[in-house]
This record gives C-alpha cells, structure tokens and sequence, in this order.
C-alpha cells in the first residue's frame, strides 16, 4: 500500500509518502509562501521526482485534520480530499497534536503536544505510550499555556510550536520536571499521522473520501462577525 500524508495545519508544511506502512521520503517547508500556492507542486515533486511514482499509484490518504490554522487545515483537507475523490481512493483525517506526540512514542514519558493557537492559548492534549503504542490520550482542548501545563501534572515532556512559544514559562512552572523538545520535534510532522495508525493496517478499509476538520475554538473571523450581532 502507498500512503500520501499531508499537514498544513500550522505555517510549515509537512508532506511524507510511506510504501507498505515504510517511509519512503518526506519533506517539510517553511516559507512565506502560502499552502495554497506551494502544496501542489510539493506534492507533485516529491511523488513523481524522489519516489518515482505516478498519482495514481497512491492507494490511500491522510492529512493533519486540526486544530491549527483554520485557513491552512481546510486547504491541506481539501487537497487530500480532491485526489481522494479523483481517484477513488480513501482518506483518513488525523489529529494534528497525533502529529506531534507521535513522534515520541518508542519513549516511555508522558508527552503533551502543544501548538500555539495564538491569542495566548494553545491546543494541546496529553499522550502516554507503552511499547511504542498509545496507552493514554487525554481530551484535546484549547487552554492558556498555563492551563496546558497545570493538566500535564508539571511534568513530562512538552513539545510542539506551542511548547517552543512558552518554552520559559513551562521550565518554570515544572521546575526541572519539564522538558522542552528540539525545536526540530515542534512541527505536526505528515510522518507522525501514518505512524499512528500503523497499528492497525486494516484501518482504510472502512475509510471513505471526505475528512471533516476540527478546530476546538472559533475563527477570528467568527468571534468578530458575533460580536457585531449583540
């Protein structure tokens, strides 16, 4: 089976193609530029010039179905959904703080993932892995950096953007029972979301083509709109 998995739910934009649940390649970029005009043509490099393959040779998809950016969610989901649709294929949407934690699962230490969500909140949830599998996933929510720090337990390690952005205020709040990832582990990283259905092989039979985004708060855009119809 050959997987194309995509996440665009921060400014980086992460891609990673798998053949039989193995990684074959996988990229990230980070640029000015917006996922919309860039994402196309990542994939079509990365499929076609380092795997060698043509589109229609991937036989399932995932993307980084949220939260994060609302703009940059919905154009990864749609990308994905296109492609699903074009070529009847299935697509499974994913956690984008799966894409996080899951770069820590062969590492037995409670992991929260933190994203920044800007307006001084982060998204974030806690994980916990025994043997390289999810043993313990809390509630995914939208919290002051505080509050994220406070349900981790002051404890654990805290990675993701949101983790890099409060870096000094988790430090101080778990006074030396905290650990800030690298900064090389802060982004959703497309590698991540394959790895955590791996354990289940079988998980795209029941799949369809559509993958419905989760956000946890509403748009800037939203909170404005309500604000002017009270």
């Amino acid at each position: 089976m050959k997987i194309l998995s995509v996440s665009t739910a921060e400014n980086g934009c992460s891609l990673a193609l798998f053949s039989d649940w193995q990684l074959v390649c996988e990229d990230f970029w980070k640029t000015k530029l917006t996922h919309s005009k860039r994402l196309a043509g990542m994939i079509s490099t990365m499929v076609k010039e380092r795997a060698g393959w043509d589109l229609d040779h991937i036989d399932a998809f995932v993307s980084a179905k949220g939260p994060g950016s609302f703009t940059g969610v919905r154009i990864g989901i749609s990308t994905v959904m296109g492609f699903s649709a074009a070529l009847s294929k299935p697509v499974i949407g994913v956690s984008s703080l799966d894409g996080i934690a899951w770069q820590f699962a062969p590492a037995p230490v409670q992991v929260t993932a933190m994203m920044d969500a800007k307006r001084s909140e982060v998204y974030t949830a806690v994980y916990r892995f025994e043997g390289g599998r999810l043993s313990f996933k809390g509630e995914e929510a939208a919290l002051s950096p505080e509050q994220a720090v406070e349900q981790a337990g002051r404890k654990g390690v805290f990675a993701g953007s949101g983790a890099q952005a409060y870096k000094d205020l988790i430090l101080e709040m778990t006074k030396a029972k905290g650990v800030v990832a690298p900064n090389t582990t802060s982004h959703v990283k497309a590698g991540a979301l394959v790895d955590s259905l791996a354990s289940d092989p079988a998980v795209f039979e029941a799949a369809g083509q559509s993958v419905t985004p989760v956000y946890l708060r509403k748009s800037d855009a939203e909170i404005h709109f309500s604000g002017l119809t009270h």
